[in-house]
């Protein structure tokens, strides 16, 4: 009897063990279906538009915007514009160096002092320096020698003159008198004209004759209006006529020029004469007109570049020596194509640029365009668009993030 009761253990036992290897048979199966079921249900709904076959690509590049959506963005038609046919290049303000002098001392000597710094604006004839000069101290004694050689000359005609009334003299010793004063009138004209090469004025000869006292002093004036650009001179410093470097130097700053370097490709463009609008960074939304004056005789060979010269009017003596600034050159007459505001653009991400085109003012489609050039805020559309077209105006970007952020 104990046979039967193991055999029945055992059938028990073998029993429970089949019935627990199907039920996980058949979890196994059912977790499987049902998990791979779900991953292709959410593959399904994460899938890009442009990854579902049978989609057109222009449904792929589309987005529709609710109202609210709509809110962030502007819709005009596309216009025909006017874009100059223009040339930039970068540059540098500089003197203009045919208005530009430098004041030499006309006589040797010491500077004794200076009137005038580097940046200080002077008027024509405002001292610059002065000089202790042995050659005016020279000239000037030589004029009150004269001086008095024509006071004393001029005494004894006088009285020479009554002695011959009175016939206490012969006639040639008046004429020998009348000879001497007139000599002495013409040394004396010489003399004043040899100090007067100094730069002193009539008034100051006529107190130097007077005073009977020589004053070295030489003052050397700026020859022209301007600003002070240079100065070489110090107190003591023995300076001669023509001696580099020039004790001062000043440059009439009405007008300035700006220096550029051109590629040689572009260099067939620019013709003498041509105006020329200047933008520099410490005026912003300024704008200084000038023309093209000089075209470089040679290209470099290092750089590839031509030198090109403009003179830019400054009234305001506002520009400094040394600014970059960039420079537009109209080169031809001005084209007229689509155009589509600046916002209105986008560069993608593979370099691409493309805009926004709509049908109902809802549902926009983007589209690959070929641009130009950038003028006043717009861009130009050379391909890719037609006039009266609808486009977004603003917002486009916000229209490329929603394509984006559909297509995740």
């Amino acid at each position: 009897m104990a046979l039967p009761v193991t055999i029945g253990r055992a059938g028990v036992t073998l029993l429970g063990v089949a019935a627990a290897t199907a039920l996980l048979a058949y979890g196994a199966w059912h977790w499987s279906g049902a998990t791979r079921s779900e991953l292709e249900t959410t593959a399904s709904a994460n899938a890009a538009p442009s990854d579902v076959p049978g989609v057109p690509a222009r449904e792929r590049d589309s987005v529709d915007l609710s109202d609210a959506q709509l809110a962030y963005v502007k819709v005009e038609p596309v216009a025909e514009r006017e874009f100059p046919v223009e040339k930039e290049a970068v540059g540098s303000i500089d003197f203009d160096q045919d208005m530009a002098v430098q004041v030499f001392t006309p006589y040797q000597g010491r500077i004794v002092a200076l009137y005038a710094a580097v940046g200080n604006d002077v008027k024509k004839g405002e001292t610059l320096f002065t000089i202790d000069s042995p050659d005016l101290l020279q000239a000037e004694s030589t004029l009150i020698a004269a001086a008095g050689v024509l006071e004393f000359t001029t005494r004894n005609l006088a009285r020479l003159r009554e002695l011959y009334r009175t016939l206490a003299i012969s006639q040639r010793d008046l004429d020998q008198a009348t000879s001497d004063q007139q000599t002495a009138e013409g040394n004396l004209r010489a003399a004043r004209d040899s100090v007067r090469l100094f730069g002193k004025t009539d008034a100051d000869i006529d107190r130097i004759i007077a005073q009977r006292s020589a004053d070295p002093t030489l003052v050397v004036p700026s020859p022209i209006n301007g600003r002070v650009t240079a100065r070489n001179a110090a107190p003591g410093l023995f300076v001669q006529p023509g001696n580099a470097p020039a004790p001062f130097t000043v440059a009439d700053i009405d007008s300035m020029w700006m220096l550029a370097e051109v590629p040689e490709a572009d260099s067939p463009a620019f013709r003498i004469g041509q105006e020329v609008r200047v933008t520099l960074a410490a005026f912003p939304g300024r704008v200084f007109d000038g023309k093209i004056t000089t075209i470089g005789a040679s290209v470099d060979a290092s750089t590839r570049r031509v030198m090109i010269r403009s003179v830019i009017s400054d009234p305001g003596h506002e520009l400094r020596s040394g600014m970059f600034a960039n420079f537009v050159i109209r080169v031809g007459p001005p084209l007229r194509s689509p155009g589509i505001p600046i916002d209105g653009v986008v560069r993608e991400g593979d370099g691409t640029m493309t805009v926004w085109i709509t049908a109902d003012r809802r549902r926009f489609t983007r589209r690959t365009v070929k641009i130009g050039a950038q003028h006043d805020g717009y861009r130009q559309i050379v391909e890719g668009v037609q006039l009266g077209e609808l486009a977004a105006t603003e917002g486009a970007l916000f229209l490329s993030n929603a394509l984006a952020t559909a297509s995740r």
